[in-house]
């Protein structure tokens, strides 16, 4: 009789346990360190597009693993192993760094899943390492400078003293300016990081150095930091100063809190702004700020964009997510609405995208953000698709 209750209450467990999902997506990103700031965003993104999308795809349920690169790119090659091998995920998406994503791609692809950045777009993912099971849903990291260095010509500066951190994402965003830039490049200091958050010795040499213009590119925390050493060593108002990635809807509101006036009418480049006009990104801004309060940075929108790309891919095949080879085909089409509007794939699955010209600016409650301009390079593919041998 005992046994016989026992077998009943552990099939009336089993009843009582929730389903296992049927596509289960891992996702990395930064959760812990001060830079988990971008990690946060990235996640509040990827929860509200499986609120729009009633956590199914295909009519499947899906479950999200999130996992902790912890800033570090061995602890996210670790992290990446533990959702490939251990939770078994079909697709793997995230990845904030570089170096993070340069590390653990070998860990996916080697395992034949897909694998998809919504952020770091390192140059030998879209050249000579390209793969067929890797896309990368946000940019090529040369593209955003090389953009900005266009704008440059166009604003008649002639003359750029370069300042960035000495990593992947670092080295191809200065290669990206200089590729376009066609005045002089009067300095170039490439910074320790991502410890350094000292930089008088390299701003007295933008001092000395007297450029029309100061390039500059710290994801995070270090964007404000280095920001008000530059107002500090008396460079606002004398050199102009000109960054990707660093004025973002992260650190605008620190800006704002602080009263540094003066980041008002700062111009960049991006392929997204919160005010880019189509239906989509219209929704989704609208909703983020009302579940959270705040804008969306780009890590946001293209997280976002993520998880919709991945329902685009899973749709067309019914469903079965298995179908690695009928996967690949699908996703390749890009047949989605994205918050950035229409949009392709280049050969080396990197997007072929405009970007352009954005301002700092007051929005009508005050609150700072930035504004779409026009834009700078039209349906642009990156520097090294011609290196990819799909």
């Amino acid at each position: 009789m005992l046994k016989k209750m026992l077998g009943t209450a552990a099939v009336l467990t089993l009843m009582a346990s929730p389903a296992a999902a049927d596509i289960k997506i891992g996702f990395v990103t930064t959760l812990t360190t001060p830079v988990a700031v971008i990690g946060k965003d990235m996640r509040d993104a990827v929860e509200l597009a499986m609120e729009h999308i009633g956590g199914k795809m295909a009519g499947e349920d899906v479950e999200i693993i999130y996992a902790d690169d912890e800033f570090n790119s061995q602890k996210g090659k670790q992290a990446t192993e533990r959702l490939v091998l251990r939770d078994d995920v079909d697709i793997v998406a995230g990845y904030i760094w570089s170096n993070v994503l340069l590390a653990s791609a070998p860990v996916v692809l080697n395992a034949n899943k897909i694998l998809i950045s919504a952020n770091a777009g390192p140059s030998p993912l879209a050249g000579a390492q390209c793969n067929a099971n890797f896309f990368n849903i946000a940019w090529q990291n040369d593209q955003t400078p090389m953009a900005l260095g266009e704008l440059l010509n166009q604003q008649g500066v002639d003359s750029l003293y370069l300042v960035a951190p000495n990593y992947a994402a670092g080295q191809n965003m200065v290669a990206g300016v200089e590729r376009t830039f066609k005045g002089k490049v009067v300095g170039k200091d490439m910074t320790v990081w991502p410890s350094q958050r000292d930089w008088s010795a390299e701003l007295s040499k933008v001092k000395a150095a007297k450029p029309d213009g100061v390039f500059t590119f710290y994801p995070g925390p270090a964007g404000p930091a280095f920001i008000k050493q530059y107002q500090q060593a008396g460079l606002e108002g004398q050199v102009p100063l000109y960054s990707v990635y660093t004025l973002d809807s992260i650190s605008l509101p620190l800006f704002q809190k602080a009263g540094m006036e003066t980041v008002l009418g700062t111009k960049m480049t991006q392929f997204w702004a919160p005010d880019l006009d189509n239906a989509v990104n219209k929704k989704f801004v609208a909703d983020f700020r009302k579940k959270y309060g705040r804008y969306p940075s780009f890590y946001a929108a293209q997280s976002y964009d993520a998880i919709m790309f991945i329902k685009s891919g899973v749709e067309a095949m019914s469903g079965d997510i298995g179908n690695i080879d009928g996967m690949r085909a699908a996703l390749k089409k890009a047949d989605f609405d994205s918050i950035r509007g229409d949009f392709s794939f280049g050969n080396n699955h990197f997007p072929i995208q405009n970007f352009y010209e954005r301002t700092v600016v007051k929005d009508a409650d005050g609150n700072w953000t930035t504004a779409v301009g026009r834009a700078v390079l039209k349906d642009h593919q990156d520097p090294y698709a011609s290196q990819c041998k799909m």
